[in-house]
């Protein structure tokens, strides 16, 4: 290794070890050795220490052997402790660094001096399980952790996007003469969190050690391994964990020091300014230290120096697409127009059609474009993609329609949300600016289907319809056809079939959250029913749709299985353990945030409630509908409270653990309206042909002394039923 990098790394190792130790000693003073130490939210304890020593650190005490470890590997003699022959006493004083900085910080939440403000601090387990196996299964290609700032805030800015681009996290801290790329960000008011790959995790060098024990600590929650193989758990990070640091402007002794502990995962660090090159393997893939000084290539040098394996979707539109960009958020404030929501109507459909009836790749755009509004406003909205292909079939048309969600959400600067004639899409400001236009759109979804679809469909059209005559007769067809849909379902029931089918794809909003659909239980979102969960299966085995064995019975009449308790649990982060598929009192489903409705308990009347989206008045629980989804939503288990799509009501499992459909007591006019005959029918067979008569709506009560009222008058049953609680 280069003598300059190794003087400079042990030296500002040696110089972060003194504070380590004068840290403890300090707390040592002023608490005691038996006070408790440790990260929040997680089972390693400080993660480094754990995973390379075997050790337990719970309290101040229980740090003297890994102190002790960090002088035996600054010694100098013997050096090459873990890596022997390698890199020798560099190398020992990169892992030294390492468990002094884990020393370090702890230290600080001890004394609440972490986070940081801004920043993140500590990752924990709930974030390593939810973005870890992204990162060793290969959808997230790797991570970065930037060190320093840019020249300036647009490179800043511009080599962030380029990660961004490629689906990589961005670990964003440290700081160059006093300024953070975190403030550089900020200042150009990129928005940061795991939504947008963007972590900012502190704004000083010994911080870097975050970014660090989130990759350590992936060996041993998805690796299999135990606490103290040291190698191993080194080894797991250079195959499994494609990372590397990128340090950016003057490289002092602190980051060549985390630079070397860095080098001894396996991760390659790359400089933008002229520090000595180390370029021959031993313990990184590749070279060790590179440098790069045109910040066009800086990103594609990093990639090429990890081996990360990325691909960067090309589609012809003006903004950034990627994963990434999923979970962007587009305020009111920065928005330019919005689709559907509360103010404007909006659709999606897609379509199958023969081969010989749409030309591959037509994009027609019918009504005013996005120029010609005030900015801010809505705008009624039908988006319809029509498919032939020789694999393609008609149960396959919802399937792919619900991947539209991820589709337009990847481009920067595009929020959907919702679907079916639920549609709500916003397009900011800055996208616009960029030339975004509705062609872009048909650009996207025609690019992705045949990225994604290839095997099925051979040739799509889109049209992008703002003609509020062309929308009302396209609505038509997608109506019916949404209808059809349903009723292919309707005859089935949960008994007649082997296993039932999960539904993923909200965890980019809602990590937490993991559908079941079963033939009586379709998809809160409204879109997902049993066929096509298994339609989604048997097109992508390994994708959103996954096949869930019921197994041993629990509780018939709750729907609660041994089977789907542990596929909800594995899937759910380990936060679900239990799962009533016909119950809301008892363990219900999660909820994420694309449910077109919510139930929920009214004690007063001993019955429930359900809210649509489109209602924005006072409901008798005391909360409109976006109080309730901020409540329910984001995977979250409450009992008496339950994100649901609007067909669940006519299902013969409607909570039927509970008492079914003659515990519904209030729901909106417009909702009434809906399910009209469909709901008489279903009212018929549970033996109450006019129960609808006797729910109360929006025009007859707003709180829970008005429904009462109005339920002892009407006669409604749910006020003599046995009490929910």
């Amino acid at each position: 290794m280069s003598k300059i990098i190794a003087s400079a790394a042990i030296r500002g190792s040696n110089k972060i070890a003194l504070q380590a130790e004068q840290f403890v000693e300090k707390a040592r003073t002023e608490k005691s050795e038996d006070v408790k130490i440790g990260f929040p939210d997680t089972a390693y304890f400080l993660p480094m220490a754990y995973a390379l020593m075997g050790l337990e650190i719970k309290t101040l005490g229980d740090l003297k052997p890994v102190l002790a470890h960090i002088r035996e590997l600054l010694s100098q003699e013997p050096a090459g402790k873990l890596w022997f022959p390698y890199l020798g006493s560099t190398l020992d004083a990169g892992i030294a660094t390492l468990l002094s900085e884990e020393i370090i910080t702890v230290l600080r939440y001890l004394y609440n001096e972490e986070p940081q403000p801004g920043c993140n601090g500590f990752f924990t387990d709930t974030i390593l399980r939810t973005l870890g196996i992204q990162l060793v299964d290969g959808r997230m290609p790797g991570f970065a952790a930037i060190l320093g700032a840019a020249p300036d805030n647009k490179t800043a800015v511009s080599i962030v996007r380029d990660l961004q681009k490629r689906s990589i996290m961005v670990f964003a801290g440290s700081s160059t003469n006093g300024k953070s790329i975190i403030d550089q960000l900020a200042e150009e008011k990129v928005e940061m969190g795991w939504d947008t790959y963007i972590v900012p995790y502190g704004r000083d060098t010994i911080s870097a050690i975050y970014p660090l024990n989130f990759a350590i600590r992936a060996a041993m929650t998805f690796g299999g391994l135990k606490a103290g193989q040291a190698r191993k758990c080194l080894e797991y990070c250079k195959n499994r964990v494609f990372a590397f640091g990128l340090t950016l402007g003057e490289v002092d002794d602190f980051k060549y020091a985390t630079g070397a502990g860095a080098i001894n995962m396996g991760f390659p660090i790359i400089a933008d300014t002229d520090i000595p090159q180390i370029l021959p393997t031993g313990i990184c893939t590749y070279e060790h230290v590179v440098h790069e000084f045109d910040y066009e290539k800086l990103v594609p040098r990093c990639i090429e120096v990890r081996g990360v394996k990325v691909t960067v979707t090309d589609i012809d539109i003006p903004v950034s697409y990627s994963a990434a960009f999923e979970g962007e958020r587009v305020r009111r404030e920065d928005m330019h127009v919005e689709f559907g929501g509360k103010n404007s109507s909006a659709f999606e459909y897609v379509r199958m059609r023969e081969m010989d009836e749409i030309e591959d790749g037509k994009i027609e755009v019918i009504g005013p474009d996005i120029d010609t509004i005030t900015p801010g406003a809505p705008m009624n909205l039908g988006i319809v993609a029509e498919v032939a292909g020789r694999g393609m079939q008609t149960d396959f048309e919802s399937l792919i329609e619900r991947q539209m969600h991820h589709f337009l959400n990847y481009a920067m600067g595009v929020l959907h949300m919702s679907q079916r004639d639920l549609l709500w899409i916003r397009l900011n400001k800055d996208a616009f600016a960029s030339g975004f236009r509705l062609k872009h759109f048909g650009s996207i979804i025609h690019a992705r289907i045949h990225d994604v679809y290839g095997k099925l469909v051979d040739k799509v059209k889109v049209t992008i319809l703002t003609d509020d005559e062309k929308i009302k007769e396209a609505l038509v067809a997608a109506r019916k056809s949404y209808n059809e849909r349903d009723a292919r379902i309707a005859d089935m029931t949960d008994e007649s079939v082997d296993e039932f089918y999960s539904c993923s794809l909200c965890q980019s909003f809602a990590p937490n959250h993991i559908c079941v659909v079963s033939p009586e239980r379709l998809g809160l979102c409204g879109a997902v029913n049993w066929l096509d969960g298994k339609a989604g299966y048997k097109i992508d085995p390994t994708g959103g749709n996954q096949p869930v064995i019921r197994g041993r019975v629990i509780d018939p009449v709750k729907g609660e299985w041994e089977g789907i308790n542990g596929f909800v649990y594995q899937n759910s982060n380990r936060t679900v353990e239990r799962m009533s598929l016909y119950s809301l009192m008892d363990a219900p489903m999660t909820s994420c945030g694309c449910f077109e409705c919510i139930l929920a308990l009214v004690p007063e009347a001993n019955g429930f409630m359900i809210v649509n989206r489109e209602f924005n008045g006072m409901t008798p629980c005391g909360m409109n509908f976006s109080t309730l989804a901020g409540s329910v939503g984001g995977g979250n288990q409450i009992p008496g409270f339950l994100g649901v799509g609007r067909l669940y009501v006519l299902s013969h499992k409607f909570v039927s653990a509970d008492g079914g459909l003659k515990r519904l007591v209030w729901m909106p006019k417009t909702l009434k309206d809906f399910y009209k005959d469909r709901f008489a029918a279903r009212a018929k067979e549970v033996g109450v042909p006019d129960l609808l008569d006797m729910i109360a709506d929006d025009t007859v009560a707003s709180t829970a002394e008005e429904l009462v009222d109005f339920l002892t008058k009407a006669g409604h049953p749910a006020l003599e039923m046995e009490p929910l609680m």
